[in-house]
C-alpha cells in the first residue's frame, strides 16, 4: 500500500454535550487509490468518523479528542479547514442541502470562484467536471429542477472541480430509486477508477454498494473498528447479523441452505461468487422442500380510484388514467421510478391536489364530498421526514393535537393519546419532549398522531429511508403489527427488500401510469417491469438461475414466505 493520505492514530472523540465518548481508540488510514465502504449500526459512530475526515470535527462540533487525524502527516486540527477541503471532497446524504449557485453551472464554480480563479480557466474547469458527471447538458437550470440521481452528480462536480485526492460519500443511495441507486455506484466507481482518488463510502445498504468491487470493509459498532477487511472476508462471518446489518440476500439464502460461505468462494457480489455442485443441490433441495405459500386473499375493496388523471399545471401528466383498488386490511406497496407520481398519487387520495379528471370512492363514498379534514378521518398521510409534521413540544401534546382541533373531549382525548403511545411502544415517553427522541421514535410519535384519529388506511411515504436493518425491521415490525390490527397500510418506497419482505401486493408507477399490479416476487423478476420503473432484480432470482432452478420467482416466494413463517413469525 503506497503512503497514506489520512491517517488516524489511537483517535478517540466525545461531544461536548454527550456524556460518553461517540469514537474509541480509532486506527484507519486511507491510501491514494483504495476504494471503502463504512459500514454499521445507527449510532455506532460513522458520521462522528465522516466528520473527522473532512474537517467539520473539530471547526463545527465540538468536544474532547485522544490520539492524532493526520491528512499527509499534518494533524487535521492544525490545518484551516479551507485547507482540509482540498484534499477531501463531501458528497452529503441531501443533494439539496449542498447547492449555493441558483444554476447547476454557478454551484459548480463556487470552489473556483472562491479561489478567484479567472474566468476562461474556471469556464473550462466547469465544463471539464460536469462532463466526468454526465451533467454538461444541465449546466443553466437550477438544481431544483433535477432529479435526485442528478442532483447527486451536480453535488459531485462541485467537489471534484478542485481535483481532490478523497471522495467521501455519506450514504448516497438513500434517496434514489433502485435503477438510479446502481448507475450512482457506477458512477462512483467510474471516478474513482479515471481520477485516482481515494474513495470513503458511508452506507448501511451493503449489497446496493457492493454491487461494484471494493477493496476494504470497515465494519462499525458502539464508536469502535470492529473488523476492516476485504468484502469477502466480511461476507464468510457473522459480523454484519451480530451488529444489525443487512446481508446480502443471497447470502442469507445461502446460509438457508446449509452452504458454508468462504473467502475463496468470492461471496461480494453475486457475479462472482463460485459455487461447487454440491452446494447447488444444497440450494435446490432447499427450494424443494420449502411449502409454497398460498394464493393471498384480500379483503372488501376499501378504495377505488377510476382513471385519475392529474397535471401540474401545463406539464405533462403526473397522473394518466390511474386505475387502481385498495382493499380492507391489506399491506400494499407502492414503487417506481423517482418523479413516476407515487406521491403524486398519495396527495390526490389525501385531497391536498385535485385530480382534473376521474372519480375516488372510499368505502363507496365519492371522496369528492368530503374535505381535507374529513378525509383525514379515514385516510392518514405520514411524510418521509418526521421533523416536517411534528409542531410541539411535548410528545403527548404532538399526539393530541389532532384530536384537540377537531374538539375533542380531554376525557376523551386522553383516553385515546394513551392507547396509540401504547400501541407506538412510546407509553414510557408519554412525558418526554419530541427533542429528547431518536429519529426513529420521531417516525413513531407522528404515526402516533395519526393512528389516534383511527383511519382505516395509513400512507407512509418512504418510512425506512436512511435507517440501519435494526430500525428498519422495528419501524416495519411495528407496521406489521399495525396491519394486523384492520388497518390498511400503503407504503411508498424505493426500498426492494422492503417490497419483498413485507408487502402483500405492490403497485409500480412509471411516467404517471400503473405498469405493474401484483406480488413483490413476480414484479422483481420481470425484465420489462425493472427496466421501466428503475427498479432492480433481486439478487433471490440471479441465485436460483445459478443454482439450475428454472422458476426464480417461485424460488423468490419461498424464500420470503420461509422468513416470514420461520424466521420471523
Amino acid at each position: 500500500m503506497t503512503d497514506p493520505i489520512l491517517k488516524f492514530e489511537h483517535f478517540g472523540f466525545q461531544y461536548d454535550a454527550q456524556a460518553e465518548p461517540t469514537l474509541y481508540d480509532i486506527n484507519f488510514t486511507v491510501a491514494r487509490g483504495e476504494k471503502i465502504l463504512i459500514a454499521g449500526p445507527s449510532g455506532c459512530g460513522k458520521s462522528t468518523l465522516a466528520h473527522c475526515i473532512n474537517g467539520l470535527i473539530p471547526y463545527s462540533y465540538k468536544g474532547e479528542s485522544t490520539g492524532r487525524v493526520t491528512i499527509y502527516d499534518k494533524e487535521i486540527k492544525k490545518m484551516s479547514l479551507f485547507d482540509i477541503s482540498r484534499t477531501v471532497g463531501t458528497v452529503l446524504q441531501d443533494s439539496d442541502g449542498q447547492f449555493i449557485g441558483l444554476t447547476v453551472a454557478e454551484d459548480i464554480a463556487f470552489a473556483l470562484e472562491n479561489d478567484v480563479v479567472t474566468e476562461p480557466d474556471l469556464h473550462q474547469r466547469v465544463l471539464r467536471a460536469a462532463k466526468a458527471v454526465n451533467i454538461q447538458d444541465f449546466l443553466k437550470h437550477a438544481p431544483s429542477e433535477l432529479s435526485g440521481g442528478q442532483k447527486q452528480r451536480v453535488a459531485l462536480a462541485g467537489v471534484m472541480v478542485e481535483d481532490v485526492d478523497i471522495l467521501l460519500f455519506d450514504e448516497p443511495l438513500a434517496n434514489l430509486d433502485p435503477a438510479t441507486g446502481k448507475q450512482a455506484i457506477d458512477l462512483i466507481d467510474q471516478l474513482h477508477k479515471e481520477t485516482g482518488a481515494a474513495v470513503v463510502i458511508i452506507e448501511h445498504r451493503l449489497e446496493d454498494v457492493l454491487y461494484r468491487h471494493v477493496d476494504r470493509v470497515v465494519l462499525m459498532g458502539s464508536g469502535r473498528i470492529i473488523s476492516d477487511g476485504s468484502p469477502d472476508e466480511l461476507l464468510s462471518s457473522n459480523s454484519l447479523v451480530e451488529y444489525g446489518i443487512r446481508e446480502p440476500l443471497y447470502i442469507t439464502a445461502l446460509k438457508y441452505a446449509g452452504v458454508t460461505i468462504t473467502p475463496d468462494m468470492t461471496p461480494w457480489n453475486i457475479d462472482t461468487i463460485k459455487l461447487d455442485d454440491s452446494q447447488k443441490q444444497k440450494v435446490r433441495a432447499w427450494f424443494e422442500g420449502q411449502v409454497s405459500p398460498s394464493r393471498e386473499q384480500f379483503g372488501d375493496v376499501l378504495f377505488h380510484a377510476n382513471e385519475i388523471q392529474f397535471s401540474y399545471g401545463n406539464k405533462r401528466k403526473a397522473l394518466n388514467n390511474i386505475t387502481a383498488k385498495i382493499h380492507k386490511g391489506e399491506f400494499l406497496a407502492i414503487a417506481g421510478t423517482n418523479g413516476a407520481g407515487k406521491s403524486t398519487f398519495a396527495k390526490v387520495i389525501c385531497g391536498f391536489e385535485n385530480p382534473q379528471k376521474g372519480t375516488m370512492t372510499f368505502d363507496g363514498i365519492d371522496l369528492k364530498t368530503l374535505s381535507i379534514k374529513e378525509r383525514a378521518d379515514h385516510i392518514g398521510y405520514v411524510m418521509q421526514n418526521p421533523n416536517q409534521m411534528i409542531s410541539k413540544i411535548m410528545i403527548y401534546d404532538e399526539v393530541a393535537l389532532g384530536l384537540r382541533t377537531r374538539g375533542v373531549a380531554e376525557d376523551e382525548i386522553k383516553e385515546r393519546v394513551e392507547e396509540a403511545l401504547k400501541i407506538c411502544g412510546l407509553w414510557p415517553f408519554r412525558n418526554w419532549p419530541v427533542s429528547a427522541l431518536s429519529y426513529g421514535q420521531k417516525k413513531r410519535v407522528t404515526i402516533a398522531s395519526i393512528l389516534v384519529l383511527k383511519p382505516e388506511i395509513m400512507i407512509l411515504d418512504e418510512p425506512t429511508a436512511g435507517q440501519d436493518y435494526r430500525h428498519y425491521t422495528e419501524i416495519m415490525d411495528f407496521l406489521t403489527e399495525l396491519n394486523s390490527l384492520g388497518i390498511t397500510v400503503i407504503v411508498i418506497t424505493h426500498d426492494m427488500h422492503l417490497m419483498l419482505e413485507y408487502s402483500r401486493r405492490a403497485l409500480v408507477f412509471s411516467d404517471g401510469k400503473i405498469i405493474a399490479n401484483a406480488d413483490a416476487a413476480s414484479i422483481l423478476t420481470d425484465q420489462e417491469v425493472i427496466r421501466n420503473a428503475n427498479l432492480k432484480e433481486t439478487s433471490l432470482y440471479h441465485l436460483a438461475n445459478l443454482c439450475g432452478i428454472a422458476d426464480g420467482t417461485a424460488f423468490v416466494r419461498r424464500f420470503i414466505h420461509y422468513e416470514r413463517e420461520c424466521v420471523r413469525p
